[in-house]
């Protein structure tokens, strides 16, 4: 059953005076008008809104982005020259050991300390908050990023973090126990692209012993990664931890810097 209601609306310009509930004046007439709405005695049903976890943690995490969450990290808007020792086998480079104060994960405890060598011009690049890992250590689920570092002219270097949990059951496992080095890159690929890697982008796969410690070596030629057309990538583990070093490069700068990109990979250990 539809019900009438009137109202009445008035001009901006009209005063209370004028608006007396016992007269309405002739003065006022054009300043009033009467409307008369049909409008239904039931209200229109609420459409229903479903959401499930998966949607509404994503839709946090896009907020916190758009929102521009104050970052986490230490990293330094100038030359790595300018604060990094150079480098004692090698004055071309300087170089950089991860410490606590440089990492949620290290300041958990969650990853061994590690170091490699760096161009003096690179510079450090900041972390969200939510790639970070500052959210969840000590017990993260999913990968994060350590440390980010770059050059215009050159490319790109990322540590990047895995919780061993996440490949294996098997506690303080090396990267043998875990698998072959392709097993290995297609767990953690999309950390390397940024995407995605199809296995037909792993030109090469090696294992690298040193100090006692297993590397695996990869070389990747990704076109349609997010990261770069290159990416030679380096991956051991330790404690709870699998720690993933990737250097990144699109054509130009693999063109000019590739023999420099190699070197910071070959330096890298943890």
């Amino acid at each position: 059953m539809a019900s009438s209601i009137s109202l009445f609306l008035s001009s901006p310009f009209a005063t209370s005076s004028h608006l007396s509930s016992s007269q309405e004046p002739a003065t006022t007439a054009s300043s009033q008008r009467r409307f008369l709405i049909k409008c239904s005695s039931e209200p229109p049903p609420v459409p229903s809104i479903k959401f499930n976890k998966r949607d509404f943690l994503w839709g946090i995490t896009l907020g916190s982005l758009i929102l521009k969450e104050p970052f986490k990290s230490v990293a330094r808007e100038v030359e790595v020259g300018s604060y990094l020792p150079p480098s004692p086998s090698d004055p071309a480079f300087v170089v950089f050991k991860a410490t606590p104060k440089d990492t949620p994960a290290l300041r958990a405890g969650n990853v061994e300390p590690y170091k490699f060598l760096l161009p003096p011009t690179w510079k450090q690049t900041r972390i969200a908050n939510i790639l970070s890992g500052n959210y969840c250590q000590p017990k993260c689920a999913e990968p994060w990023i350590e440390v980010k570092f770059e050059d215009e002219k050159q490319g790109k270097i990322q540590v990047v973090a895995s919780p061993l949990i996440r490949l294996t059951n098997k506690p303080n496992a090396t990267i043998e126990d875990i698998g072959t080095p392709e097993e290995l890159i297609a767990s953690l690929g999309p950390f390397v692209t940024g995407n995605t890697l199809d296995p037909d982008e792993l030109l090469e796969a090696s294992v690298e012993k040193r100090d006692g410690q297993t590397y695996y070596r990869y070389v990747l030629e990704t076109p349609f990664a997010l990261t770069g057309t290159h990416n030679l990538a380096k991956a051991t583990a330790k404690g709870n931890t699998v720690v993933l070093f990737v250097a990144s490069a699109n054509e130009k700068q693999w063109s000019s810097a590739q023999k420099t990109l190699k070197a910071i990979v070959d330096s890298f250990e943890l």
